[in-house]
């Protein structure tokens, strides 16, 4: 992977986790952890979103389209997880 694939990849993934921030309210983990909860998210989506016969396409914004769908899945999760631990 060169250094321009890498610096996509994190700009994706940072732009990524902050739209799911944004979507799922109160979960935003700044800069590097937004980066992260999006490269993760791209991971979920990617294994999930072909098995159940979504192919979004090609291209940056669908690479940010499906690395968001799996970053909000991701935080939806997250957020599922802490409710129930307080309650």
């Amino acid at each position: 992977m060169g250094i321009e694939s890498l610096l996509i990849f994190l700009v994706i993934g940072a732009v990524a986790g902050w739209l799911a921030g944004l979507i799922v309210k109160g979960y935003g983990f700044g800069l590097i952890g937004n980066m992260v909860v999006g490269i993760i998210g791209a991971f979920i989506a990617g294994l999930i979103l072909p098995r159940i016969g979504i192919n979004i396409g090609g291209g940056i914004i669908a690479a940010i389209i499906h690395a968001t769908i799996g970053a909000v899945l991701l935080l939806f999760l997250i957020k599922l997880i802490k409710s129930n631990g307080n309650g």
